[in-house]
């Protein structure tokens, strides 16, 4: 489910205004800032990452898995959000 911020003139999100905090950001040379997944994801890519290390998929599989996933959720870059359904639908 999406969440909506939006930005009040005071230079507060709504989020913060509400008492939430704002998901975190990383800012990526080249692509630019990305959004981090709530915590219930980065189990999913934890657990994707065990796997490759443990060996019971190919670690490039699980990478080319959780990179089109994580993609896939973006909302902000449609070009990003085509490249990643498309490497998780490979």
């Amino acid at each position: 489910m999406a969440r909506t911020t939006t930005t009040a003139s005071n230079g507060r999100t709504r989020d913060q205004a509400n008492g939430e905090r704002p998901p975190p950001h990383i800012t990526v040379p080249v692509i630019g800032t990305l959004t981090l997944p709530p915590p219930d994801r980065l189990v999913f890519y934890g657990v994707l990452g065990a796997l490759g290390a443990l060996g019971v998929i190919e670690w490039p599989v699980a990478l080319v898995v959780g990179l089109g996933h994580y993609l896939s959720e973006q909302r902000r870059f449609p070009a990003l959000r085509q490249a990643g359904l498309a490497a998780e639908a490979a």
